[in-house]
């Protein structure tokens, strides 16, 4: 970094660092050590930290949250050049978090089963996890998507099978890694670069991607139903010769 007055201002002590991103000293240090982070510059005999050590350790902090391990992380970060700009590591972050506003909530089993209205065999738990609606947490707890808990447990009563459940599972997850690949390569390739060369701060692609995300969803939806449209006329027609 250059010793030019800006961003001589943007230089944070380990002080203003833990109070910025809400981490222990500890913390820091031990992601340090670990090359999760450079270390400190110095200054003297002073070290001092920058924008770019706060936006590796929140996008760890990032990675915490969505239940990464250690290791998990720190082939994560090392695929990340060391020339990255902070709004770089913006936009993995960006990436990260989820799409869908509608959260799971945790709840234990018990709990689970007063919102169902019901108790819940653990054949039907399983059914419920492979359509994406309750997930095993820790400590016998679970995260449930709250908004679809009524549709499955209508699927449920209507005696859904718990082999296609886990069938349809399977081909969400190999198709949903494709289009993520894919999709995650279009934006970093062709929708990236031109924010960057314009000088784009990290917050304004922030913007830029959660405005993306509701229209991705929809056009993923449509998308679906002109090919599920598509594949009923095809198969019309073929029962038809």
């Amino acid at each position: 970094m250059d010793d030019s007055v800006e961003s001589l201002r943007e230089l944070l002590t380990l002080d203003e660092l833990t109070a910025r991103v809400g981490m222990s000293v500890r913390n820091i240090r031990f992601y340090t050590t670990k090359g999760l982070v450079p270390p400190p510059l110095r200054r003297g005999r002073s070290g001092y930290y920058t924008p770019d050590h706060v936006a590796r350790l929140e996008l760890v902090q990032e990675l915490q949250a969505h239940g990464f391990t250690l290791s998990a992380i720190e082939r994560y970060v090392a695929r990340i050049p060391a020339e990255a700009t902070p709004e770089d590591i913006a936009l993995h972050r960006t990436m990260l978090a989820p799409w869908q506003a509608d959260l799971p909530v945790e709840m234990s089993r018990a709990e689970l089963e007063t919102r169902a209205g019901r108790p819940l065999t653990d054949d039907e738990l399983t059914t419920l996890s492979a359509l994406g609606i309750v997930f095993p947490a820790k400590r016998g707890r679970y995260e449930v998507a709250v908004s679809q808990l009524s549709v499955g447990l209508g699927l449920l009563d209507l005696g859904f099978p718990v082999e296609a459940a886990l069938a349809a599972a399977e081909v969400y997850a190999e198709h949903g890694r494709q289009l993520a690949k894919e999709l995650n390569e279009l934006f970093r390739t062709m929708v990236w670069p031109v924010y960057r060369a314009e000088g784009a701060s990290a917050d304004t692609l922030r913007g830029v991607v959660e405005r993306l995300k509701p229209l991705s969803i929809a056009s993923l939806v449509s998308a679906y139903e002109a090919a599920m449209d598509e594949t009923r006329r095809e198969d019309i027609a073929r029962r038809a010769r």
